[in-house]
């Protein structure tokens, strides 16, 4: 299925003659390791969207309390529709009344490399990874750098699809969990919520 068709929830949720986040289908893919973006949302209810890019769209989810980096939390992710690549840089105030309207910055961003395998130890594709319910990968962000892991735990058939993410272990040592989503900064301009909200409001 191509972009387009994976852009359809996506496109089909929005007005863009009256939100400002991307429409999507004119970036190219530059950088031979995918990207990744975890972005803050001040919506309904705060939360963070973790997204991998898989192909040409960003694989998305929502993260009520934020990845962590400390392997003791498994942090509860459910999907949502899939983003064009240009929502890695989005930042700014989706308008109330438009799907999901609130504030957004960029928490984080970078590149990841798939990790997952098979049992004899063989690569596997990371889109089949994610379809089969289990994705490893390794983070390479300004703030989050690691290995995590995406897991399956609830199907989507008779209800609403979720996962885990949860940082590997790390030699036995706990690391940071999320920050306080009010006083985090973007990783693309250094502001907050509040200072995205007021200048671009």
């Amino acid at each position: 299925m191509g972009g387009a068709d994976r852009l359809r929830d996506y496109h089909g949720k929005r007005h863009f003659d009256r939100t400002a986040e991307p429409r999507g289908g004119g970036r190219e893919t530059e950088d031979a390791r995918p990207r990744f973006v975890v972005q803050i949302h001040d919506a309904r209810r705060m939360h963070f969207d973790f997204r991998l890019q898989v192909g040409d769209v960003l694989k998305s989810w929502s993260v009520p309390k934020g990845p962590s980096a400390d392997p003791r939390d498994k942090r509860l992710a459910v999907p949502t529709e899939d983003h064009p690549l240009e929502y890695e840089e989005f930042e700014g105030v989706v308008p109330r009344g438009e799907y999901g309207g609130g504030t957004v910055i960029v928490w984080d961003h970078g590149t990841y490399e798939p990790l997952s395998h098979d049992r004899g130890g063989r690569p596997v594709d990371f889109a089949r990874s994610l379809e089969r319910g289990h994705a490893t990968f390794r983070l390479h962000g300004a703030k989050l750098r690691g290995a995590y892991a995406l897991t399956r735990f609830r199907g989507g058939e008779d209800g609403e699809e979720a996962w885990l993410l949860v940082r590997a272990a790390k030699g036995g040592s706990g690391g940071r969990g999320a920050p306080d989503p009010r006083r985090a900064r973007s990783a693309r301009t250094g502001r907050t919520l509040a200072q995205v909200a007021r200048e671009d409001g």
